[in-house]
């Protein structure tokens, strides 16, 4: 819809800065997800408010990015620093939503897509602060899955409007995505986790890849399918590697958050893993000799 030849510079330039300002809307959503959800705080029964002195945010001071610029990063009341994660977490989701509908058009699959980049985003921050992983926010990743799952195997798919379709590898594509990384990733955590004990009872790593990262993998998996999950997997990997260098580096510790890395990770496969697995397997099967005859 978005790549139809009659589409004119007008109406892009008119929709992309729509879909930043409603992604940076729902970005600032996220930061109170990511705030409140690991303390147990509701997410709508109290209204925003300083972490420091407690004082209620004015309506004027929750403008995404703007009223962190205006304030100067300061709280209004008593001029304690807002983090800048706040307006990055905000510019980063209304970014992603942009790419989201650049590379994938504009249907319900790319839709569906943004609400899922924003979980990671949600994922990625609360196990960078908590070392765990939501499993609310794991399970509406599977919810997320399931209409994208269900929706091409109804009867009547191809008569349905153009929005509501979209390409997909098919019923096995999700299953063996919810398996083809999770399990491996459980497989490696067990070993791991009983040669760990039997070398040092009293360590504070119990495994070397954590269920919260196994699930995941998991529910991405089942809602992206297994080329893009294995894809992903590999580009989480890449940057946890990094990740755990700089780590060791700058502070001796060996352990990190590796959620972070595979909600990039996700990021990326999702939106370009099925094109770099179908290229790879092209390379696998080519054939030479098949052009000479």
């Amino acid at each position: 819809m978005l790549h139809n030849e009659y589409m004119d510079m007008q109406f892009y330039i008119m929709f992309y800065p729509i879909v930043f300002f409603y992604g940076i809307c729902i970005g600032s959503f996220l930061n109170v997800v990511i705030y409140r959800l690991p303390r147990g705080e509701s997410l709508i029964k109290r209204a925003s408010h300083c972490t420091t002195c407690g004082a209620k945010i004015r309506v004027v001071d929750i403008i995404p990015i703007v009223s962190w610029l205006m304030l100067k990063g300061k709280c209004h009341s008593c001029g304690e620093k807002i983090s800048p994660r706040y307006p990055i977490v905000e510019a980063l989701n209304g970014i992603i939503y942009v790419i989201t509908f650049t590379v994938m058009d504009f249907n319900l699959k790319s839709l569906i897509y943004c609400l899922f980049f924003s979980v990671l985003i949600c994922l990625g921050f609360i196990d960078w602060d908590t070392m765990e992983m939501d499993l609310r926010m794991l399970g509406l990743i599977v919810v997320l899955a399931l209409p994208v799952i269900i929706l091409p195997m109804l009867p009547q798919y191809y008569n349905m409007p153009e929005f509501l379709q979209y390409e997909d590898g098919g019923l096995w594509a999700h299953l063996i995505g919810l398996v083809c990384v999770s399990v491996p990733f459980f497989l490696i955590g067990e070993i791991s986790g009983m040669i760990i004990r039997k070398r040092n009872p009293e360590s504070e790593i119990r495994r070397g890849i954590e269920l919260g990262d196994t699930l995941i993998m998991a529910a991405g998996g089942l809602l992206i399918g297994w080329k893009a999950c294995v894809v992903s997997a590999f580009f989480g990997i890449i940057i946890a590697a990094v990740m755990g260098l700089v780590s060791k580096l700058k502070t001796g510790e060996s352990r990190f958050a590796f959620g972070p890395a595979l909600a990039v990770g996700l990021f990326f496969g999702g939106l370009f893993g099925d094109a770099i697995m179908d290229w790879y397997i092209a390379i696998l099967t080519y054939n030479p000799y098949e052009m000479l005859q």
